[in-house]
């Protein structure tokens, strides 16, 4: 017995095999902007025929989030994220050899997404409920705080590649490297669930009970039995939220907001580092937040800062506010994903939990590209971002009151569904 507690957890291997897959992952999935000039430079290709594939990519990330959290669901999440990695790979090598646009769609647009998308929050959220009832939370921002790392990472190593070796074989080398670093990785360390090891899940006992949807771990919930409970539908419009106010309208145009304002690239690019580093910080310290004072209150509290923090961002006035701007909105920026995704798994279930997760993580890349066309209609019509970033702020606010609404309660314990279960009948014989 004694040796048994000593002995470490295997799920917390797991966790680590799959961190150090979606580091490089995370950063292959947002590394193409700084491809965008040497392709002009060699192939002519214009900005906005770019763009385009840049706006691809983010459309099939966020599409693929359904698909791929079903079938991790179904056929667990190991054989997913191989079957990612082995996508994101041959994508990423595709990418290298392109002579024709529609190459470029094909390759860095749909492949190199698709894969990403495979091993994203959908799929990885699955392992986090799978294997941990105790601090699912904190797993979670951890997952999330790995996103923003591996962003960290692979972007410099990728922009010294094109330095040393143009931007071909800086595509060939981040496609062989994720083939041969995170094929192996999933293959020797990930596992589908604690039961395919003779284990429970972290921290589950008769203590964990209805706050970890104990009740809701015996059956999938299928994504139209969950459309009929208010809580899926609160869960995705305060996700969307979250992607129209940061990836969509403070990533796409905070530089450009910024330059507007007499600011210098440099002063914004190092807005956008700060707001990076602060990410991964605000995620981990959000999931320890969510396993000590519960979800709905933190994740109101994170949209109502988030609101404010956009309405200070009108009176920026000098590069130590800026920075104070970054800092606090990258504490705020991914803290949503770890209450959003532990509240899925707790209302609907850690087996339900990789599709479910998928459709909400899809409102998020739908809000992320209106936020993104938002912003620069508003521009257009106006001549600021003005409004753009008031609408935003405005939305917050309100995802901060829909968050309180939310109501924790696993969906096989709800009231509704008793009398359906007492009047099935009862098969003869």
């Amino acid at each position: 017995m004694t040796d048994t507690r000593k002995r470490l957890y295997y799920g917390w291997i797991v966790l680590a095999a799959v961190v150090f897959v979606m580091l490089g992952a995370s950063g292959i999935r947002a590394v193409f902007g700084v491809f965008i000039k040497p392709i002009e430079a060699e192939l002519g290709w214009t900005r906005q025929q770019l763009s385009g594939a840049a706006a691809l990519s983010l459309f099939v990330l966020g599409a693929v989030g359904p698909m791929v959290g079903w079938l991790a669901d179904v056929w667990g999440p190991r054989r997913v994220l191989l079957l990612a990695a082995t996508v994101l790979g041959a994508g990423t090598i595709l990418a290298s050899f392109v002579g024709h646009l529609w190459q470029m769609y094909a390759s860095a647009g749909v492949l190199m997404a698709a894969g990403a998308g495979g091993l994203g929050i959908a799929t990885t959220a699955t392992v986090a409920a799978r294997w941990f009832v105790a601090r699912r939370g904190l797993i979670l921002g951890i997952l999330g705080g790995a996103m923003s790392a591996g962003q960290m990472i692979v972007v410099p190593l990728s922009m010294l590649l094109i330095g040393l070796y143009g931007w071909r074989a800086s595509f060939l080398w981040l496609g062989v490297g994720i083939l041969v670093l995170a094929l192996p990785v999933i293959l020797a360390f990930v596992r589908d669930d604690p039961a395919d090891m003779g284990l429970k899940p972290f921290g589950a006992g008769p203590a964990s009970g209805a706050a970890f949807g104990a009740v809701a771990d015996t059956r999938r919930v299928p994504v139209s039995e969950a459309m009929q409970v208010p809580a899926f539908w609160l869960l995705a419009s305060t996700f969307f939220v979250c992607g129209y106010t940061s990836n969509g309208l403070v990533l796409t145009h905070l530089v450009p907001h910024a330059a507007e304002h007499g600011f210098s690239e440099m002063h914004a690019a190092q807005a956008l580092g700060l707001m990076g580093a602060m990410n991964i910080v605000g995620t981990v310290l959000s999931g320890w937040i969510c396993d000590r004072f519960g979800r709905k209150g933190p994740l109101a509290f994170y949209y109502g800062v988030r609101g404010l923090s956009l309405i200070f961002l009108l009176y920026v006035w000098n590069v130590p506010s800026l920075h104070i701007f970054a800092a606090i909105f990258g504490l705020n920026y991914i803290s949503t994903v770890p209450p959003t995704t532990t509240l899925t798994a707790n209302i609907f279930g850690r087996l339900s939990v990789g599709a479910l997760s998928g459709w909400i993580f899809f409102s998020h890349q739908v809000g992320s590209a209106l936020g993104a066309w938002a912003g620069g209609a508003i521009f257009d019509a106006t001549g600021s971002y003005s409004w753009a970033f008031l609408s935003a702020a405005v939305l917050a606010f309100i995802a901060s009151g829909l968050s309180l609404l939310i109501k924790e309660v696993p969906i096989s314990a709800r009231p509704s569904q008793i009398p359906a279960s007492r009047s099935a009948p009862v098969p003869a014989g």
